[in-house]
């Protein structure tokens, strides 16, 4: 007769034995499947791909007003081409999808260690043959991958794109190199955010709070970045010359540009990417764009604030019981 109590262990299983250097991995995995059941996620991934759509419907726009002009009329999409640069709109795109790479970050990471700290979960976690370093570099990955895959693959879609459609006509020859600076820009933009959004997770047990809290200080911080490109705009776009006095406070209009979460995710962009920008669509415009940042400032503050919120993580991972 069989016993009534159900056998839990693993005595019976006869399946593969992964080695236990996977450990990490299925913890990473088990975070994004959680992820992405969830309806909102899928959204925010097909959102994010709306510059690149805009940019599409615009040369669409321009392709039929040129097939449809007049014998002699100038081409339209000859002169859009011949003032497009290819690598800003790369740029673009990634600086419009801030906000949409900011959801998903909550989305996937606000919740993945401070829900597991308020079910006390960590205790299971822990006294299983997982390690603090396993349990925090699944839950790293669970968020960076999918976060990774919100940000290249519209990218790399639009770069197919315009591979096939207007090789000859600057793509390639504007910036040879600019599909490595892709594949080097977006892991940083992401392992970013993963960095940080992990680490405030970390620092509650409630999900909403870490979310709330990352939130919070990228718009604060974003607002900050806004006000300076008021200034920037003022300075450079007054009538007349600029003044000495503005020239003189442009350097310092710029640096502070970049002091949010949002502005060194831009600054590590045109930096990469080796441009300051242009206008948005390939629209004419007198507005001046602000000038990249050096590269090596901006990841050392990127990694630097990276690195503290990992070890603030790997800090407040503990198997020991919250009383709240």
């Amino acid at each position: 007769m069989s016993s009534p109590i159900a056998d839990l262990s693993y005595r019976h299983y006869e399946g593969v034995l992964e080695p236990p250097r996977h450990r990490w991995w299925a913890i990473a995995k088990t975070t994004m499947r959680q992820a992405f059941r969830k309806k909102v996620m899928w959204v925010v991934s097909a959102s994010s791909a709306w510059y690149y759509l805009g940019m599409v419907f615009v040369m669409f726009v321009l392709d039929q007003i040129a097939a449809n002009r007049a014998p002699n009329a100038p081409d339209p999409m000859e002169a859009f081409l011949l003032r497009i640069v290819w690598k800003d709109q790369f740029l673009h795109g990634f600086g419009f999808g801030q906000i949409l790479f900011l959801l998903g970050a909550l989305i996937l990471g606000a919740g993945t260690i401070a829900n597991d700290t308020r079910a006390n979960a960590l205790l299971v976690y822990l006294s299983k043959p997982v390690t603090k370093r396993d349990y925090l570099l699944g839950k790293w990955f669970g968020v960076f991958l999918p976060l990774l895959a919100i940000m290249l693959i519209p990218s790399l879609a639009f770069f197919l794109f315009g591979l096939m459609s207007y090789r000859e006509k600057g793509f390639v020859s504007q910036d040879p190199l600019l599909f490595l600076k892709l594949l080097l820009m977006f892991p940083l933009g992401a392992a970013f955010h993963a960095s940080l959004v992990i680490g405030f997770s970390s620092m509650f047990n409630q999900g909403r709070l870490a979310g709330a809290t990352y939130a919070a200080l990228y718009f604060v911080t974003n607002f900050f970045t806004q006000a300076m490109v008021v200034v920037h705009v003022n300075l450079t776009m007054g009538r007349g010359e600029t003044s000495e006095a503005a020239k003189a406070a442009l350097p310092i209009v710029h640096s502070l540009y970049y002091a949010s979460v949002d502005g060194l995710n831009i600054g590590m962009a045109k930096a990469i990417l080796g441009t300051a920008g242009s206008p948005y669509f390939g629209i004419p415009s007198r507005m001046q764009m602000v000038p990249a940042p050096p590269l090596l400032p901006v990841l050392a503050i990127m990694v630097g604030l990276s690195a503290l919120m990992l070890f603030i993580a790997w800090r407040r991972i503990r198997a020991v019981e919250v009383v709240g």
